[in-house]
């Protein structure tokens, strides 16, 4: 079910740490969004790397998620459906509670969507991006 994860998780490790080269711009001002599988990739590699935050949504923990140990984890927000038929709201709640024993500062959301990106969405991503690159 999970083949090529391992592989595809180091891609994008290997592609954030070699942004702050090729862009100037350093990954404590970098934020990692994804949507559903890329919301699981987020919070996967998001919870190892020094980021300015973390956006999940209508995402999920990919099994045996590992985090190094590191002083501060990113902020991270979780948004999630409720009526997502896709990726079921127990899985955003999984998250939400995984992280939170892990030491990271989770902001939650719960909308009245199902598997979408909605309007509500984008107005809380702007305001979390903005508090987390100010």
């Amino acid at each position: 079910m999970y083949e090529g994860l391992a592989e595809s998780k180091q891609m994008l490790m290997d592609l954030l740490q070699s942004l702050e080269s090729t862009t100037g711009v350093p990954l404590s001002r970098t934020i990692l969004s994804g949507f559903s599988q890329g919301g699981a990739m987020t919070l996967d590699v998001g919870l190892q790397l020094p980021l300015a935050g973390l956006v999940v949504m209508s995402g999920y923990l990919h099994p045996d998620v590992v985090t190094t140990a590191k002083r501060d984890f990113s902020p991270t927000i979780i948004m999630h459906g409720r009526y997502d038929e896709v990726v079921p709201l127990r899985a955003a709640l999984k998250a939400r509670e995984t992280a939170e024993s892990l030491g990271v500062a989770v902001e939650y959301h719960e909308f009245d969507t199902g598997h979408e990106i909605s309007p509500q969405m984008l107005e809380v991503l702007r305001t979390f991006v903005i508090n987390a690159i100010a």
